[in-house]
Order: structure tokens, then C-alpha cells, then sequence
């Protein structure tokens, strides 16, 4: 795995983190102010809506895991990353999806996500 899949997998994952869920300047630092979600249930978020909706969110005790991940260079400030990810929670069965992000390298010299899939699996 290259320097740059790492650096892009440890925020994806940093993205699972209940203190990086629950804090506005976190998400402000890994989100572009372009932000747009296409959830698993078809509906679109946009920057604002989708911070909202995260800082309201109360810890649940989820566990999030991530596999697979892999990293397309788009052009030198873009990059596409695919990944598998698993939702646990202690009553039920984990829920699988395929996930896609698009990350911006900007002009302040920091990685922000700017799109983001993620498509429900067996």
C-alpha cells in the first residue's frame, strides 16, 4: 500500500471515530465545505446537513471496521477510494456496505473529502 492509500485509509477511518463524530471542527477538517453524500438509503447530503446530522447522532456503541480498501490516483489532487465496511452493534447482525469517497488534496495542503457513497451488501 502506498504512503498516500495509508494517509487516505487512516482518515477514512478516523471518519468511525465516535470523538471525531462528535466534533464539528474534526468533521470541518475532513469534509470539504463541497461535500455531498449519496447514503445507502438514495438520499443526498450536503456539507451542512450531513455535520448536523453527525453531531446529533448519540454513541451507541457501534463498532466500525473497514477491509479492502483501495486508492485510484484521478489526477495529482484526486484521488477515488473503494472499501469494504462492517456496522456492529450488539443487537443484530453487522451491517455490510461498499463504500466510495473521492478526496481533494486543496489548497491548504490537506486532504477533504468531497464525495461519498456508501451501497448496502450481502
Amino acid at each position: 500500500m502506498s504512503d498516500l492509500s495509508e494517509h487516505l485509509q487512516s482518515l477514512e477511518q478516523r471518519l468511525f471515530e465516535p470523538e471525531v463524530l462528535n466534533s464539528r471542527t474534526a468533521l470541518e477538517s475532513l469534509l470539504s465545505p463541497d461535500f455531498r453524500e449519496i447514503g445507502a438509503s438514495g438520499g443526498l447530503y450536503l456539507y451542512e446537513d450531513i455535520i448536523a446530522t453527525l453531531l446529533t447522532e448519540p454513541p451507541d456503541g457501534t463498532t466500525r471496521t473497514l477491509t479492502d480498501l483501495e486508492m485510484q490516483l484521478l489526477s495529482p489532487d484526486l484521488a477515488l477510494v473503494t472499501y469494504r465496511a462492517a456496522r456492529s452493534t450488539t443487537s443484530g447482525p453487522p451491517v455490510r456496505s461498499l463504500r466510495s469517497s473521492i478526496w481533494h488534496h486543496d489548497a491548504d495542503g490537506q486532504w477533504r473529502m468531497v464525495f461519498h457513497q456508501g451501497t448496502l451488501t450481502a
